[in-house]
C-alpha cells in the first residue's frame, strides 16, 4: 500500500514527506482493528512533527507514517473485537490505550501509561490502511460519512475538550473569546455556541476566518491588525474581561493577552502551541486567572462530539486533497492558506 512517510526532520515543508510503498498492516492481536482510511485530516501538529518539535516529548522512530485524524471502514478485526466488524464505518481516536493503568481506570485517555499514538509514536493514517484497536474506534451513525468527519478525531475532540471545560465555567451573560478561527478554532466556537449562553468574540488576522466565525455564531469579531485586542475586549465586556479565553494559536502574542483580557477568576486555555507563557507572577495573583493546558481529549468526549455532529450543531469546513498532495498541504498550512481543515483522501 502507499503511505506518506517522514524520513528525517526538516523545516522545509515542500519535501517533508515521501510517498512510499509499504506493507499493509495486518491483525496481530485479539483486539486489533484494521481500517481502510477514507479521510485523514491534516493538522498543524503534523507540520510540527516534521520539524522535530515532538522529539523531546515522545519517542519517535523514523521512518514514520503521519496522520492522526482518521476515519474509514473496518476491513479486519481481531478475534475478541465485538463493537465493530468488517464493513462498519468508524472514526478513530488517535490514542490506543491499555485500559488497565490508573489513568485509564480514571477515564483519562490521553494519559494512558501504555499508549500508542497514531501518526505521532506509531504509524498513522496518511496511508491506505491503518492499524488501531477496539478501544480506539467509534462506530459512526447512519448518514455521517467518514471522509466528512475525519478531522474531528483530533481537531474536533481537542476543540471540544477545551470548550467543555470552558462551558462548565460560563454563565448566561458571561463573555468568551476564541483566538484563532482555523482548523480547531472554528470547531471550538461552534461547541461554545451549542453548549453555552455566553457572548462569543472571535479574534483572527484573516478576514476569511472572521467571516467563517460570523457564520458560526460569533457575536463580535476582532482583527488584531486593525484594532487593539485588549481595548476591544474591554469595550465589549464593559470592562469585566472574558470569563473564558480559548487560545487556538498559542503564540507569544496571544498568550500575552491573558492578563489584559481575562476576567478575574477566569481561564486562558492554551490549545494551540509553539509560543511561550511569559507573564509576571503578580499578574496571575492580581487577576487570579489561570492558564489551562489542553491535549486532545477522552474517548467519551469524541463520542459526545459525534453526537453534536449528528444533531447538526457542529459543522466542519474542509477542503480535500489526494495523498500525493501532502507536501502541498503542509506548505499551504505553513503560510496560513487553508481555511478550516484539509483532509487527505488516500
Amino acid at each position: 500500500m502507499e503511505a506518506a512517510r517522514l524520513h528525517e526532520y526538516t523545516d522545509d515543508m515542500t519535501e517533508g514527506l515521501t510517498i512510499d510503498e509499504v506493507d499493509r498492516p495486518a491483525v496481530s492481536g485479539s483486539d486489533d482493528v484494521i481500517v481502510e482510511v477514507e479521510g485523514a485530516g491534516w493538522c498543524q501538529t503534523d507540520n510540527h512533527i516534521i520539524e522535530g518539535m515532538w522529539t523531546e516529548y515522545v519517542p519517535q522512530e523514523l521512518p514514520l507514517t503521519l496522520g492522526h485524524e482518521n476515519a474509514g471502514t473496518v476491513v479486519e478485526t481481531g478475534e475478541d473485537v465485538e463493537i465493530v466488524s468488517a464493513g462498519d464505518p468508524v472514526i478513530c481516536h488517535p490514542v490506543q490505550t491499555c485500559g488497565t493503568c490508573r489513568p485509564c481506570r480514571l477515564g483519562e485517555t490521553m494519559h494512558c501509561e501504555n499508549s500508542a499514538f497514531n501518526g505521532l509514536t506509531h504509524d498513522g493514517g496518511f496511508a491506505e490502511y491503518l492499524h488501531t484497536s477496539e478501544r480506539a474506534v467509534i462506530p459512526l451513525p447512519s448518514g455521517v460519512e467518514p471522509i466528512d468527519i475525519a478531522p474531528h478525531a483530533d481537531a474536533g475532540i481537542t476543540a471540544y475538550h477545551a470548550a467543555k471545560k470552558a462551558v462548565g465555567e460560563l454563565n448566561p451573560g458571561d463573555h468568551a473569546v476564541v483566538i484563532g478561527v482555523g482548523g480547531l478554532g472554528h470547531i471550538g466556537l461552534q461547541c461554545l455556541n451549542a453548549m453555552s449562553a455566553a457572548q462569543i468574540t472571535a479574534v483572527d488576522l484573516k478576514e476569511s476566518a472572521l467571516n467563517l466565525a460570523d457564520g458560526y455564531g460569533a457575536d463580535h469579531l476582532v482583527n488584531p491588525s486593525e484594532a487593539d485586542v485588549p481595548a476591544e475586549i474591554e469595550a465589549i465586556t464593559d470592562g469585566t474581561g472574558a470569563a473564558q479565553v480559548l487560545d487556538f494559536v498559542g503564540a507569544d502574542v496571544t498568550t500575552s493577552y491573558a492578563p489584559d483580557i481575562t476576567a478575574g477568576g477566569g481561564d486562558h486555555h492554551i490549545i494551540g502551541y509553539g509560543g511561550h507563557v511569559h507573564e509576571p507572577s503578580q499578574s496571575l495573583v492580581n487577576g487570579e486567572f489561570s492558564f489551562v493546558g489542553n491535549i486532545v481529549g477522552r474517548y467519551a468526549e469524541l463520542q459526545e462530539l459525534v453526537a453534536l455532529v449528528e444533531q447538526g450543531d457542529v459543522d466542519l469546513h474542509t477542503s480535500r486533497y489526494e495523498l500525493d498532495d501532502v507536501n502541498t498541504v503542509a506548505e499551504k498550512l505553513e503560510h496560513g492558506e487553508i481555511d478550516g481543515r484539509a483532509v487527505i483522501t488516500p
